[in-house]
């Protein structure tokens, strides 16, 4: 059986130390603010997450690109030049067209390279819902499991990753189209915090609406009553728009009602941030349906 190497994008949302520990390779996506490139990278060492938050809630305006074909090709090209397989499970490509430039690259490759294989999965999710179905598969990995006995696991557990946030400042929606401009404005005159998921075709869908952040928040939680699967085996993921009050808020919950072990808490990433703002609060487990 050939070696493998297990690799995602930055849009997963990980913590560093959980791409250290289960030897997950990174691919980092570019962003533009205030006319300077940086890198969402794990370790910040591009720019602190919580410099652009407070960048974002200035004013300041976040332009995100996808990575393109020929980055996806400097990152596989070293692990096949190796004699390694790749597995790269990337961003929805219902929200980036990411995942389709790893496809012509990988193909690229595999034609110089006949005897090496490079599989790439679209995850059909984001944020720390990707970082969670990364996490699960490279634990799959540690167990022995081949290339294609974790392709296969993620495909068959991508429908079941259910990704439940709600956003404080519904002007990051509006400025994506993702709501009209008359919504946001009632909607933020009342304190409409809206409810939102990512579908089975990877895509944001508005679910519902909560009056005020309390109970935005009890609502992605009730989100995790109604549908997780065996909630207290699982390690739920929750990732934030710099608001870790709200963040841990939301796990001492989980905690209190399902007794999980532990729950994983990461940044929303800017890449992602930039499109739903400070103040995101997103919940990631396994249920029933997405």
């Amino acid at each position: 059986m050939s070696k493998y190497v297990l690799l995602t994008d930055s849009s997963a949302d990980l913590p560093e130390k959980i791409y250290k520990e289960l030897d997950i390779k990174v691919i980092p996506l570019s962003f533009l603010l205030d006319g300077v490139v940086y890198q969402n990278l794990p370790d910040e060492s591009s720019i602190a997450f919580s410099e652009v938050y407070a960048q974002l809630r200035n004013g300041k305006n976040v332009t995100t690109s996808a990575i393109n074909v020929e980055e996806f090709r400097q990152a596989f090209l070293p692990h096949v030049e190796a004699g390694n397989d790749v597995l790269y499970l990337g961003f929805s490509s219902g929200l980036s067209g990411t995942f389709n430039a790893s496809c012509i690259a990988a193909q690229e490759l595999m034609e110089e390279f006949p005897d090496r294989n490079i599989v790439c999965i679209d995850s059909l999710c984001a944020s720390a819902g990707q970082g969670l179905l990364v996490y699960l598969a490279a634990k799959k990995r540690l167990q022995g499991a081949s290339l294609n006995e974790v392709a296969r696991y993620a495909e068959d557990t991508k429908p079941h990753l259910c990704h439940w946030f709600t956003v404080d400042d519904l002007f990051f929606l509006k400025r994506g189209g993702r709501i009209s401009a008359a919504t946001a404005l009632v909607g933020s005159a009342l304190g409409i915090k809206p409810v939102l998921h990512v579908d089975n075709e990877g895509h944001l869908i508005s679910v519902s609406k909560a009056r005020g952040r309390k109970k935005a928040i009890s609502a992605l939680f009730e989100q995790m009553k109604l549908t997780a699967i065996e909630p207290e085996k699982q390690t739920p993921m929750i990732s934030h728009g710099d608001c870790i009050e709200d963040a841990q808020e939301l796990a001492r919950m989980i905690k209190a009602e399902f007794g999980v072990d532990s729950t994983i808490i990461s940044y929303v990433g800017p890449v992602i941030g930039a499109h739903s703002g400070p103040g995101t609060l997103a919940l990631f487990f396994l249920g029933t349906q997405r």
